[in-house]
């Protein structure tokens, strides 16, 4: 049974202090309040971002929008292919004071960090990224250190196919909660985009709000909310029928589910409800689970996107009754 009465009053706190991040960042981001919510979603969620466009259409805004929105410690790391492990993650410096090695962190030490252009590091510098995003530590020498909460990856990058990138590998996709696309803005946001940027950057007028320690309440708030046992089987379903689709020769993981079920309790929890319904399931299905499939050689000819065969599969898998709570 759902604990609505211990719930409700920090879901209340969360819509408003959700509302004000999303106005924050729309006042940057012109038309595109679907791309703000789920990034708001993967941050509830307690997951790590994959923003994918072509470049020049707001992804690095985006992110910056996000971070810039809420007090608390941002990093950028600007990823180039000469760009090192130790570069991310620190570094043991030798002190000639103390003759000891003391450990200089890196910018992977904040509450969020935006990773821009990452698919232009290279493989080894990537993997760096590994045990930060899923174990929310360092290890450097032998000693682990570990990261703060909340903690948050927001990574760009370019289609594979331009030059000079590298393609994420499979591990490191299954570590992102959801992928999304910026896409080209309306003719009419693009106009307005015209008259609010075409003097100054509005980032420069961004100021936070909200703190760090509200955002801690809010994942705690998130964490509350109920998931029945159908809703639970319906996520594996959806999950399970990946791995059985024989238009994909690698399904999603079981790392995925967990994200799945996650990010839908933050779904519920921004649109005001303390339970989990099968609509924030089939919402977020294509955004948290797409970027880990890999279609079969059949499904490349007929040029299926993982995103079709997701959606297909959305729609032949049978949706659980509605239960009491």
């Amino acid at each position: 049974m759902a604990v609505t009465h211990d719930v409700s009053p920090q879901l209340d706190d969360l819509t408003v202090t959700a509302h004000r991040i999303r106005q924050s960042i729309e006042s940057v981001i012109e038309g595109k309040s679907d791309v703000v919510r789920l990034t708001l979603t993967v941050l509830l969620a307690e997951g790590h971002l994959l923003i994918e466009d072509v470049p020049g259409v707001g992804k690095t805004m985006l992110a910056k929008a996000l971070a810039r929105s809420i007090d608390c410690p941002v990093r950028r790391v600007q990823f180039t292919p000469d760009l090192l492990p130790s570069d991310i993650t620190g570094v043991s410096a030798y002190n000639q004071q103390t003759r000891e090695f003391e450990f200089k962190p890196g910018p992977i030490f904040a509450n969020i960090v935006v990773g821009d252009e990452i698919n232009r590091a290279s493989p080894k510098t990537q993997s760096a990224l590994l045990e930060c995003m899923e174990e929310h530590q360092v290890t450097v020498d032998g000693t682990t250190y570990a990261l703060d909460t909340p903690f948050m990856v927001i990574a760009t990058q370019n289609p594979i196919e331009m030059e000079g990138t590298y393609p994420l590998p499979e591990a490191q996709r299954d570590r992102f909660t959801a992928r999304i696309a910026m896409g080209y803005p309306a003719p009419t946001a693009e106009l307005e985009m015209l008259d609010v940027h075409g003097g100054a950057s509005p980032l420069d007028k961004l100021e936070p709000v909200a703190t760090t320690a509200e955002i801690q309440a809010l994942i705690t708030a998130v964490r509350g909310i109920y998931v029945s046992q159908g809703i639970k089987k319906y996520a594996i379903d959806l999950v399970t029928a990946t791995r059985n689709s024989p238009d994909l020769r690698l399904g999603a993981s079981p790392r995925s589910t967990l994200q799945l079920v996650r990010a839908a309790r933050a779904h519920a929890a921004l649109a005001g409800r303390d339970y989990v319904i099968p609509d924030d399931l089939q919402e977020l299905c294509i955004p948290v689970l797409a970027h880990r499939l890999l279609p079969s050689v059949e499904a490349q000819g007929q040029r299926r996107m993982p995103e079709q065969i997701m959606a297909d599969l959305i729609s032949r898998v049978p949706v659980p009754e509605a239960q009491a709570k």
